[in-house]
């Protein structure tokens, strides 16, 4: 790994990674709640930049290497209830503006950008915001911040919410856990490489208050309907039928939201991108950025 860093503004410093030559159309990928920039496997981002981009990761504020914003207060659970938050809680806007500023000083744009979970919200909030700085965007798993649509099954609050253990190894055997109930089924279940990319994590970056921080900027960012009806790039969205974290009717909500936006949806695919399913995942990133008309 060749890891840098950038800095796009308000005492923000991200980290990233490049895959592929900067002489191709770059593919911005960005993660979701608490998850690193390792959670693009190295594979995998290998695999795409293969197939003629330039991939660029990164990790997002108040997470892996980039900077933690430890002044800022951790929303207590009855703030993120009510959603009545100090003044110093970042939205998800703030995290896309984070993205902007990497596109810009690295002058990659327009970008092809890939979104998951929360990094969907975000991909989805630089289209909106920052078109000139998008070509195309694509959004997995993720929402449009619906009260009620693509919100957690119920059976997964008792894990998602449980405090994140200190030890190296619980901390991996909470992550299994968890991708036991959220993640996908078999055949494309890959419990050994949530633990792998767990331990990895853990190693890397462990600041549960940082994911408190980001969970806050999404209940803070609420409905964003409204904003997404503006988006005017070429959308994909991709879901996984059996992903109980954001359900399903988060994507479809979100495909119907987004003007002409097309949705796949993948049998037996729960909240993570396991490597079975690579092909089909990769097959419609690409083929959806070749399709964008060239800005």
């Amino acid at each position: 790994m060749n890891e840098q860093f950038c800095d796009v503004g308000d005492d923000i410093s991200l980290c990233y990674e490049e895959f592929g030559s900067r002489e191709d159309t770059t593919v911005l990928l960005v993660m979701g709640l608490g998850t690193q920039m390792i959670g693009w496997h190295e594979d995998f981002c290998a695999e795409l930049a293969g197939r003629g981009f330039h991939v660029v990761r990164f990790d997002n504020r108040d997470n892996g290497r980039s900077t933690h914003l430890h002044s800022v207060a951790v929303p207590p659970l009855w703030r993120l209830v009510t959603r009545r938050f100090e003044p110093g809680q970042y939205d998800i806007g703030a995290m896309a503006g984070d993205a902007a500023g990497l596109v810009e000083a690295l002058e990659l744009g327009p970008v092809h950008v890939v979104g998951a979970s929360m990094g969907g919200m975000i991909a989805q909030t630089l289209a909106a915001r920052r078109p000139e700085l998008v070509s195309s965007l694509t959004s997995i798993m993720s929402n449009t911040g619906h009260p009620i649509k693509g919100m957690p099954a119920w059976s997964a609050y008792r894990l998602f919410l449980k405090a994140s253990p200190r030890e190296r190894e619980a901390f991996a055997d909470q992550i299994v856990a968890l991708y036991e109930l959220v993640g996908s089924r078999p055949p494309l279940q890959d419990l050994a490489g949530v633990r792998e990319r767990a331990l990895r994590g853990f190693d890397r970056d462990h600041d549960p208050r940082g994911v408190g921080r980001q969970l806050g900027a999404i209940l803070k960012s609420g409905d964003r309907s409204g904003e997404l009806r503006t988006i005017d790039r070429p959308t994909l969205v991709i879901h996984g039928t059996a992903d109980k974290l954001v359900l399903p009717s988060g994507g479809r909500e979100t495909a119907r939201v987004i003007p002409d936006a097309e949705l796949i949806e993948i049998d037996d695919m729960g909240h993570d991108l396991p490597r079975a399913a690579w092909t089909q995942i990769l097959d419609a990133i690409g083929g959806h950025a070749r399709r964008a008309p060239v800005s």
